[in-house]
């Protein structure tokens, strides 16, 4: 049988951004991240190679298969292509006989499903030994010679040609690169044989070396993700700042009085009619939000000190994975909510920590109809 394995070397030391395969960009570590865009693409067998062992279950909760890196192929100066030889080496000996590879990197955030699966399908076909991703590139590059003065790699300085009669060349993006399993045991090497390229869009080629980087990354990630629907079993959300503007009315009783959206309260009855779970999370003890609540007849956990472990234990009761689950907050007091599970979702007003950790960061602010805007998307065809 045919097999195309996904290998992703993850090692845990990282100088630049330190436990840097761990990181979550859109809410998701950049491991989990490059084995999702495996699986997007269809690839048989996905694959982490790792020495470490928080890396190791992250990849193995994301769905990836583990093969333990040896430390002396782990280091700074430890080669992709080695961490490639030994986890093919590993899968042989557990019977596997690998065809075409399709080495990730996992400091890639935004690998493009559709790029690979063409790429995997090339190669496949033997019209390539070995594809890249890359995008196409128009622009003038210059180098600085040894006595620091300029000079054109791809163009004369003395002549400057309309894009449209400039021949477009291709910025390796580091994403993947997919070859021929037995061609690479030869060549030892990702590029032999005939090679070619699988062209990308340029929004998705950022590598991840720096803290700089990773800052810009997360920014991107609502824009680059964009999912139009969001495929989760269940909602959760914060109360203050979500349902309502994170504003309150107190008379000289001291009620509360807080503004919500009517949006919402509809919202919350199409989950229901969908048969999908919805729980209201705050930390306030209030009878507003407990009123809020049996008004929309969705459950409520106030005055909860934990957020994670409530939600940890609602999970396990409706035997819900985390990671089918949508998390919807506002402020910082939500983010051990927000990275435990699979769609850690923004109000377009959150603190910009909440915004960063978010894999969705929705158009509408909280009491505006934000938890509406969810649910639609939760429940968008």
């Amino acid at each position: 049988m045919s097999i195309t394995a996904a290998i992703i070397p993850a090692r845990g030391g990282s100088k630049g951004v330190p436990r840097k395969n761990l990181r979550p960009v859109g809410g998701v570590p950049l491991v989990a991240r490059a084995v999702h865009a495996a699986q997007a693409a269809g690839i048989d067998l996905v694959v982490v190679s790792t020495d470490d062992d928080e890396i190791a279950a992250v990849a193995a909760e994301a769905g990836a298969r583990i093969v333990p890196r040896p430390a002396e192929i782990a280091g700074d100066t430890a080669t992709s292509e080695s961490a490639v030889l030994h986890a093919l080496d590993a899968l042989a000996t557990d019977g596997l006989d690998i065809d075409v590879v399709a080495f990730l990197q996992a400091t890639s955030p935004f690998i493009p499903g559709e790029g690979l699966r063409d790429a995997v399908a090339a190669v496949r076909a033997g019209r390539y030994d070995s594809v890249f991703s890359a995008f196409e590139s128009y622009g003038f590059l210059w180098r600085q010679t040894a006595d620091g003065t300029a000079e054109g790699v791809n163009h004369a300085a003395s002549h400057r040609p309309r894009r449209q009669d400039r021949e477009p060349h291709f910025l390796e993006t580091g994403a993947f690169y997919v070859f021929d399993a037995d061609g690479f045991r030869a060549a030892r090497h990702r590029f032999f044989g005939r090679i070619g390229i699988a062209p990308v869009p340029e929004r998705t080629a950022i590598e991840i070396d720096d803290p700089e980087q990773l800052a810009v990354a997360s920014a991107l990630a609502p824009l680059v993700d964009a999912p139009a629907r969001i495929p989760a079993r269940a909602v959760v959300t914060d109360f203050d700042g979500v349902h309502t503007d994170d504003t309150a009315l107190i008379d000289q009783e001291g009620h509360e009085l807080v503004r919500v959206s009517r949006s919402d309260g509809m919202g919350a009855s199409l989950l229901r009619r969908a048969g999908i779970p919805l729980l209201i999370l705050s930390t306030e003890t209030n009878p507003v939000v407990r009123a809020r609540a049996a008004k929309l007849q969705a459950p409520v956990r106030h005055g909860v000190t934990d957020k994670a472990a409530a939600l940890r234990d609602w999970a396990g009761q409706l035997g819900i994975a985390l990671a089918d689950i949508a998390y919807l907050g506002n402020d910082v007091n939500d983010l051990p909510a927000m990275v435990l599970v699979g769609w850690p979702v923004a109000v377009a007003d959150a603190h910009p920590q909440v915004r960063a950790r978010a894999r969705v960061v929705l158009e509408r602010t909280g009491g505006s109809g934000a938890v509406r805007e969810l649910v639609d998307r939760v429940l968008a065809d």
